[in-house]
């Protein structure tokens, strides 16, 4: 639950409301009846009205820039790489951080059996 005041983006409108997709708002009140659907009661100043919501149609601003900033700082980074012809970090940034030599000699240490085994174990999925 998110704290009364909180800045919000709205993400969707579920319940076709013609809530302002896009638009922050502020939430005002949790709704606490058992029985309805909405979770919270905001206000969207750019409209001038409050709106009942459920949890799933607004998120935390401060959620949404940060993700946002994660993207593009992953984004500069791909660019910096393929501009400096570096392999190894446009690797770890795709990858996300993770190398791939730690995985390989795991999949040629495996017998012929073995790895037939999982190939029919995936192939049976």
């Amino acid at each position: 639950m998110y704290r009364l005041g909180e800045k919000i983006m709205i993400v969707s409108d579920a319940f076709e409301q013609n809530l302002p997709v896009g638009e922050h708002g502020y939430i005002i009140a949790y709704d606490r009846n058992p029985d309805n659907a909405f979770d919270y009661v905001i206000r969207v100043p750019k409209v001038n009205r409050n709106f009942f919501v459920p949890s799933g149609d607004v998120e935390l601003m401060t959620q949404m820039l940060k993700r946002e900033a994660e993207r593009i700082e992953r984004e500069a980074l791909i660019d910096y790489a393929l501009a400096t012809h570096n392999e190894r970090l446009f690797r770890s940034v795709m990858n996300g951080g993770v190398d791939n030599k730690e995985e390989e000699p795991a999949a040629e240490s495996l017998s012929q059996s073995d790895f037939i085994k999982q190939v029919n174990l995936r192939a049976w999925i």
